[in-house]
């Protein structure tokens, strides 16, 4: 599915991926969530959620946190509670960004392409949104993958946002959001 479900409440994003071979820098992904308000829905995010940090208002939650993929299913998962937030707010972009990743293997930096098993869903309640994985950003050291939006009367809709950025975090975190 590409999106365009409109009036979404609680949804979940669910990520992914395998463990690093044995000897190797770990795989770390972390689900980063930037929230934007209405006035600048393409700027500077009003709020940015990731590992280490939380949703001052308590709308965003990262539930599970892995540095190693190591685990069975879903590794990560954050939950968006847009039925919550501020009217002023507006957007909301979910991406995946590689924790590390100028830690590659011989000083090459890593990029999804390196990261087996890589996926993630996204879901409100039992139904599935979206699911997939980064095949198509394989050159990437992050990606945006979602993006939630309302107008003003209100109602939340979706679409699949898929695209890769050679970024750190926090170059990542500053431009995620930007008009593309």
């Amino acid at each position: 599915m590409t999106g365009v479900r409109k009036g979404l409440a609680k949804v979940e994003f669910a990520l992914r991926w395998d463990p690093s071979p044995a000897g190797t820098p770990a795989n770390d992904l972390d689900i980063v969530a930037a929230v934007y308000g209405a006035a600048d829905p393409h700027g500077t995010p009003v709020q940015l959620v990731h590992f280490g940090s939380r949703s001052p208002d308590g709308t965003i939650t990262l539930n599970r946190d892995s540095h190693t993929g190591q685990g069975f299913g879903f590794d990560e998962v954050m939950t968006i509670e847009l039925h919550r937030m501020a009217p002023e707010s507006s957007r909301v972009v979910v991406g995946v960004v590689i924790q590390n990743a100028d830690a590659g293997v011989a000083g090459r930096t890593k990029t999804f392409a390196d990261i087996g098993g890589t996926g993630f869903r996204i879901r409100e309640g039992h139904t599935d949104l979206a699911q997939g994985d980064f095949a198509a950003v394989t050159a990437a050291t992050a990606a945006t993958v979602a993006e939630f939006t309302r107008d003003a009367a209100g109602p939340w809709s979706f679409d699949l946002r898929l695209q890769g950025f050679e970024a750190d975090p926090e170059a990542f975190a500053r431009t995620m959001g930007a008009l593309r």
